[in-house]
């Protein structure tokens, strides 16, 4: 009983050594530029669906108008009418806009084309509080790294 335990030698390791693989830079600047797509596509169909609510206030001034109403007071009416259907059409017409401009980006970073571009509506996006603050900041950041602008001139 005084035997010590015996420990058995190591197997050889079948498995070649592994080395920790980390994606190039060129490759990560592509996952950026692709992920940073996808967000403007995404903050894009967000701002066209927003941009709809106006369209309330568009159809209301309509109405008064066309004299959908009690008629005691037409020119007030008319007043009222005329300001909510400028104010309405403008809105609805900015964010139209805007969210065809940061789908277009979105497209534009997919091709790498266009950089300046992917710059300034990286910029407008910092307007819509919070997401497209985060999304204009983090796509301002990757744009102006020279790796990147090498890969929109190539």
């Amino acid at each position: 009983m005084n035997d010590p335990i015996a420990i058995p030698p190591p197997l050889p390791s079948t498995l070649p050594a592994q080395t920790p693989s980390h994606p190039s830079p060129v490759d990560q600047d592509a996952d950026h530029l692709r992920l940073l797509a996808v967000f403007h596509y995404v903050l894009g169909g967000f701002t066209l669906i927003m941009c709809c609510w106006p369209g309330v206030y568009l159809f209301i001034g309509i109405a008064l108008l066309a004299g959908i109403g009690n008629g005691r007071d037409r020119a007030g009416e008319m007043i009222a009418g005329a300001i909510l259907t400028t104010g309405a059409s403008v809105f609805v017409l900015a964010g139209l806009v805007i969210a065809g401009l940061l789908i277009y980006a979105g497209r534009c970073l997919t091709r790498r084309r266009r950089y300046v571009l992917c710059m300034v509506v990286a910029g407008m996006a910092c307007m819509f509080v919070p997401l497209g603050t985060a999304l204009g900041v983090f796509s301002l950041i990757v744009l102006l790294r020279p790796p990147v602008k090498a890969l929109f001139a190539a």
